[in-house]
This record gives structure tokens, sequence and C-alpha cells, in this order.
């Protein structure tokens, strides 16, 4: 199973780092307005301050940090001012209506105990992934990842190429003749071709790699040499081109910040499925249905 950034980010991230200096001068340093005080740090939060009790239980901070996390999208659309208000208003109501369920005797309902259990495990599932595998997971790993993919990406090549955009053979053969008279292929894009990012720019289109441009012009666009141009007119759904080379390089790897919570996810998951695969392994696992049980064992070889 490749890795996303793989196929992504490492077909698109680049290596451009810029950096900028700001220099003031005696003068406008004395002159500039100091600096405001940082704002103290806030103070830190019992999570067992009590900040409410219903029918005499207490509702701590704690209680209000979760009702937050959960209903984080209901609170969405409100001010940050108004979250805390309604997460205990929130809180508040499910407290007496779970109350009131449990007198009814809701809580001992046959389906309502099955969604429990199966919540439940779903909650102990989430537990063992954060403490069992992403808690676990160490920098030298995420690097190690990064490397080896990087490693295994077979080097490409970008080019830098021109083209001018016409509408009919015709006009792009006429072109051509032009070019092998001596004419200008940047003069002559600003003149004939009907793309409107190139009119300006003798039909430059800056570098690309692979897969970027539409199967025929990039096919065409590789197989020059730099300098050259396309002798031939090159048919795409959008008219006709001539191509000209102006460089080519070999492509560089994104740089490892650039990709690293990929490379950590990459991490996350492989972990993940080994930690599920020991333990399925150990487990006594029955599917009576052998439809159902050959469509599991064949999403699980997938994985």
């Amino acid at each position: 199973m490749p890795l996303l950034f793989r196929r992504a980010s490492l077909a698109s991230l680049g290596l451009a780092f810029g950096l900028s200096a700001l220099c003031l001068s005696p003068v406008m340093a004395q002159e500039a307005a100091p600096a405001a005080p940082a704002a103290p740090a806030a103070a830190p939060v019992d999570p067992n301050a009590v900040v409410a009790t219903v029918n005499g239980q207490p509702l701590t901070e704690a209680d209000l940090v979760l009702a937050e996390g959960e209903l984080s999208q209901q609170f969405a659309q409100l001010p940050p001012e108004q979250r805390r208000a309604a997460a205990l208003s929130a809180a508040i109501e499910i407290r007496v209506m779970a109350a009131k369920a449990v007198t009814d005797g809701l809580d001992k309902d046959p389906d309502f105990q099955r969604r429990m259990a199966f919540l439940q495990q779903r909650a102990l599932h989430g537990e063992m992934v954060e403490k069992g595998v992403v808690d676990k997971v160490t920098d030298a790993e995420i690097r190690a990842r990064y490397d080896q993919e990087i490693a295994n990406t077979p080097p490409v090549n970008e080019v830098h190429a021109r083209h001018i955009l016409v509408k009919t053979k015709e006009e792009a053969e006429a072109i051509i003749k032009q070019l092998d008279g001596g004419g200008d292929f940047q003069k002559l894009a600003n003149e004939h071709t009907s793309d409107p990012s190139g009119k300006s720019n003798g039909g430059d289109l800056g570098w690309f790699g692979p897969g970027q441009m539409v199967p025929e012009f990039d096919k065409a666009a590789f197989a020059l040499d730099v300098g050259k141009y396309t002798k031939e007119p090159v048919q795409t759904q959008f008219g006709w081109h001539v191509i000209k080379l102006e460089d080519k390089r070999a492509k560089q790897p994104p740089a490892f910040d650039d990709v690293k919570d990929q490379a950590k996810q990459a991490v996350i998951r492989d972990k993940y499925f080994a930690l599920v695969k020991s333990l399925r392994a150990g487990a006594k696992v029955e599917i009576p249905d052998a439809k159902l049980k050959q469509a599991v064992d064949t999403m699980e070889a997938g994985k």
C-alpha cells in the first residue's frame, strides 16, 4: 500500500527555502515603541474543580472539557466566550436526562446495553491506538520511514518547456517552418499562441514533472533534447502545439519537514496493522457464514 506522500507530496513539493532578515538602524531602534508586555500565563485548571452540581452530584472541570470535546461540532458556530457556557448547559442537560432514563429503567433495555458495550469497546480501541501505537512512535522511526521512501522512489526528471498553441495543424506547421528558418520561439509564441497565459511570456510553462500535462504533450516534451523543438505539431484536446524544451533537471525530493506528518501517519498505520495482525492471530474468531467469512478474509488480506 503506497504512501500518500510518495505519490502526492514527492510529486508536488519542492525544496525552496526563503530566508529573510529585518535590520533596524540604531535611530530606528531608539524610536520604535517598546514591545507590549507578554500576557501572563493562564493558571493551570484543576480537573477536579467543581463547576456545578446536579442533584447533589458534582460536575467537574474534567467533565466540562470532555463535553466540549465531544460536542465541539455543535459549538463550532458559537463565539469562543459562549462555548464554555454552552458546554456546561449541555452537560447538565445530559445529566438530568440520563438520570431520568435510569429511573425509567431504560439502562436495562437489551438494545441499550448492547450499544453501551460496543461504545465501551470502541473507546477502549481508541485508547489502545493512542497509548499503544501513536504515543510510541519515535522521531527516529519517522525519519527512517522518510529515508526509506526517498530511497525507494525512482529518480525522475522534470523539464522546463515553452509552447505555442494554435487551432489547426496547418498553423502549427507554418510556425515550425519559421523556426526552421531561424525564427525566435518566444517572439512567435507572443504573436501566435492562443494560450492566454503564454502571450506575454513567450509561451513559458515553467518546470513540470511527468504526468502533470496531458499525455500527448507530456510524451512529446520529455522526448525532446534541451534547446530543441518539436518538428511535427503535437495534437491534444486543446489544439495543436509546437513545444520547445528549455532545460531538464533531476527532480529533488521534498524536505523532511515538509512531509514529516505524512511519514508519521505511515508509521502509525504500519504499527497499527502489525498490532491488529498479532492480536488477530492469537484470537479465536469463528464466522459460520462461509460467504461472509470469505469476504472478511479477502478484506483482511488487503490490509
